[in-house]
């Protein structure tokens, strides 16, 4: 069920320390001889691998869609599709989700729209969803920002709970190794253990902060700083959907059963630059983002479930249906949509608009007025 993972199985020159890794399925598809997996879960299998596969196809159309000018920017999560889908599919639906600002695998198993998720980058809004229907929150651009708002937010679940203990909502925050390095991360890990709020702090350990490697940022490996602050860690290769889906279960359980916070650290890859506007060739060489490739996480479950018998050919022609309809949806989605009326930042700066703020509202829509 585990596999040790050390500087020469990352790569030549990264690590997160020597620590054995949660693990069910290796990069060449195949079950580990202790994984709790038989043929009763393929149906599971099969949903995890389409939500892996639709969330490629929605990155992909998204970035082709801001190369194209339509977008003004896109942070791709290509690489990490197995770390979003396999934890967030172990939580429930009234769980609440705070991400960061590449979390779309997420996004979409929570039902958020191509149209909702595209609104930022098509500057047409600020945020783009309602984070009280989706029980997600809007992104947060502000590095490690959302660490601090998930942990106050938690803050209130557990006085809620103590109100109604029937009640066993919990919070997960999802950051990157980049962000683990600045003082809003620190102060939310270590407020969270001393009050025992009900978090999962979940870290996609992409290998990379823009382009400063996570080997030139802590000494100490996350999961190993995450036990000093007081919370339980959780070390787990993050391109193993069943194996993060396994990890972020159990640790919802514990933190949901009243246990202190947890923390997972998933070991993953950044496919792509950090943004459409970084170029990742010039921090990085070839050999590694190939290294990286062939532990392609939707690659390592299609070869599983191709192995296994688990899905036949019917399937992965639905598949490759529904994810065209996707990139046709959404490339209309983002061309259908425009910016609200400079009017509306007057009407939305409070909750109710303030009687000055009207006055200004009206006094510039006389003036745009006047050039018609």
């Amino acid at each position: 069920m585990t596999e040790l993972i050390d500087r020469p199985q990352l790569t030549a020159d990264l690590s997160v320390g020597p620590r054995e890794a949660l693990q069910f399925v290796d990069s060449s598809g195949a079950l580990r001889p202790d994984a709790p997996l038989d043929g009763t879960q393929a149906g599971k299998v099969r949903a995890l691998y389409r939500d892996m596969v639709l969330a490629r196809q929605f990155d992909s159309e998204a970035y082709n869609l801001q190369r194209q000018g339509e977008l003004g920017l896109w942070l791709s999560c290509r690489g990490q599709e197995a770390a979003q889908v396999g934890s967030i599919r172990a939580l429930r639906d009234s769980d609440h989700v705070f991400p960061s600002y590449r979390e779309q695998a997420a996004a979409l198993c929570r039902g958020i729209t191509p149209a909702e998720l595209l609104t930022q980058w098509r500057g047409t809004a600020h945020g783009g969803w309602d984070p009280a229907e989706y029980r997600f929150h809007i992104y947060s651009l502000v590095l490690a920002t959302q660490l601090l708002h998930a942990t106050g937010y938690a803050l209130g679940v557990a006085a809620d709970r103590r109100k109604n203990p029937d009640l066993d909502e919990i919070v997960m925050c999802y950051f990157g190794d980049g962000a683990a390095s600045q003082g809003d991360a620190s102060e939310a890990l270590n407020w969270a253990a001393v009050t025992g709020a009900p978090i999962v702090f979940f870290c996609q350990n992409n290998q990379w902060a823009i382009s400063t490697p996570s080997a030139a940022q802590s000494r100490t490996p996350l999961h190993v700083r995450a036990a000093g602050f007081g919370l339980n860690p959780t070390l787990v290769d993050g391109n193993d959907v069943l194996a993060v889906h396994a990890a972020t279960t159990a640790a919802a359980e514990r933190v949901r059963a009243g246990g202190p916070p947890e923390l997972i650290e998933a070991v993953t890859y950044r496919m792509a630059g950090h943004s459409t506007s970084d170029d990742p060739a010039r921090y990085r060489d070839n050999d590694e983002v190939q290294l990286w490739e062939s532990r392609d996480p939707l690659a390592r479950v299609r070869r599983l479930l191709d192995d296994t018998g688990w899905a036949d050919e019917n399937f992965y022609v639905a598949l490759d249906s529904e994810a065209a309809a996707l990139s046709t949806a959404t490339r209309s989605a983002c061309l259908s949509l425009e910016p609200s009326p400079l009017e509306a930042t007057f009407r939305n700066t409070y909750v109710e608009e303030t009687s000055a703020l009207r006055a200004e509202r009206e006094q510039f829509t006389t003036w745009k007025e006047s050039f018609a």
